[in-house]
């Protein structure tokens, strides 16, 4: 069923939540929520003492491969860990402690996606696909269509999210990651079209993030998924500094799914 997914964001060192497509590679300016005073192993601990299995780690931009080091030694195995990771430190990252590497950009050179890139990925994974987890984090246009976007979610690649293009990555990996990034930060609501697709589409487990604003929204992608698709919720949460859910209550729904 539905689970709720916690995540650790972290630019230039630091936990944060920013607002998804604002965060320029090119000028490194965002728009930033919340900016926590606790280091991102603090929110690995919390994670651990409530058991919050499948968690991210995001590493939006450079400078923040000690704190992601932190958050691992804090709950070494259980975490997931993404952001600049590529076929020749994939497997650097499970030695570190992560459960699972997360991969997007590597895997769209010039924004075309190249399956020689995955395919040397999952080599470094000694071939274990339960080791990998396609990010398909992605940016809409028009009303029913959606296309991957790396560079920290501001250049769209030649890929549409769509069932065809899930079916064909399937078969490497043990679950996608999708952040709907016009979304992202912004506590407006999920994008309900998108979470209704995925469950059509995937046939692993997948984690949508992206406007998650109260609790009630898990209850939603649970009926729009029947159960499939779980949440992430961030810039909400009061502990990332958000009015609109209570950690506990998520710590709460996890315990209530069967």
């Amino acid at each position: 069923m539905t689970r709720f997914r916690p995540c650790i964001d972290l630019h230039a060192g630091q936990v944060k939540q920013i607002v998804g497509g604002t965060l320029d590679s090119s000028t490194d300016e965002l728009k930033t929520n919340y900016v926590s005073q606790h280091s991102a192993g603090h929110f690995a601990r919390l994670y651990r003492e409530h058991n919050l299995e499948g968690a991210h780690v995001i590493m939006l931009g450079p400078g923040n491969e000690d704190a992601a080091k932190e958050a691992l030694e804090a709950w070494p195995g259980n975490l997931q860990i993404g952001g600049g990771i590529n076929d020749k430190n994939a497997a650097m990252w499970m030695e570190r402690g992560a459960s699972k590497v997360i991969v997007t950009s590597f895997l769209f050179p010039e924004g075309k996606f190249s399956q020689e890139r995955l395919d040397a990925v999952l080599a470094a994974l000694g071939g274990q696909t339960e080791h990998l987890v396609i990010d398909l984090s992605c940016r809409k246009k028009g009303d029913d269509k959606w296309f991957v976007a790396m560079d920290k979610w501001q250049t769209i690649t030649d890929m549409e999210v769509n069932r065809e293009s899930i079916r064909s990555l399937e078969p490497y990996c043990s679950e996608f990651l999708i952040h709907a990034a016009d979304n992202e930060g912004l506590q407006r609501g999920i994008d309900e079209k998108l979470v209704w697709r995925l469950a059509e589409w995937c046939n692993i487990p997948v984690t949508y993030a992206g406007g998650g604003r109260n609790i009630a929204d898990l209850e939603l992608v649970k009926t729009l998924s029947h159960g499939t698709v779980d949440l992430t919720i961030g810039s909400a949460l009061d502990c990332f500094g958000g009015t609109g859910v209570k950690f506990d209550s998520c710590v709460a729904w996890n315990a209530e799914q069967p």
